[in-house]
């Protein structure tokens, strides 16, 4: 049986960026190979739209960049990515570096100024509380490694 990888969808080419662009990275796909890769998107499933205004974490809160409080939305694609996981026996995920929902280790600031602070953002702190190892997109193309 094939490992099951979770993968931020804009990484695999999905336009659910916040501008209704991707972060397609091949050499991310090919490093995947051999591996059963679940595509997920923890903001669109949280209930957000495509395109939608940028958001960073602040004081504990996701906010966009009008200042509009979208932390409901953040939480609720949290839980999803976590119930899709458990549900597919998912212990591995890969996600994109710096978002407000997919950061891992270091996160934009809030200021909407590309200021990073140490953080994890909303999804990736709830997969990792829950055992599931996640590593973000650049330090797996750096290392290769899960």
């Amino acid at each position: 049986m094939k490992e099951k990888v979770l993968v931020s969808a804009c990484l695999l080419g999905v336009n659910c960026k916040y501008n209704g662009k991707n972060n397609y990275k091949e050499e991310l796909v090919t490093k995947l190979k051999g591996r059963e890769i679940i595509p997920f998107c923890p903001e669109i499933v949280g209930g957000l739209t495509t395109p939608r205004l940028a958001a960073e974490v602040r004081d504990g809160k996701v906010v966009n960049e009008k200042g509009v409080d979208v932390t409901d939305n953040f939480v609720r694609g949290a839980n999803e990515t976590l119930r899709l996981c458990q549900l597919l026996g998912i212990k591995k995920a890969i996600l994109k570096a710096k978002s407000p929902s997919c950061g891992y280790g270091k996160i934009y600031d809030g200021t909407f100024s590309s200021n990073l602070v140490d953080g994890n953002g909303i999804t990736a702190e709830l997969l990792i509380q829950n055992g599931i190892d996640v590593i973000d997109d650049n330090l797996f193309l750096e290392s290769g490694d899960l």
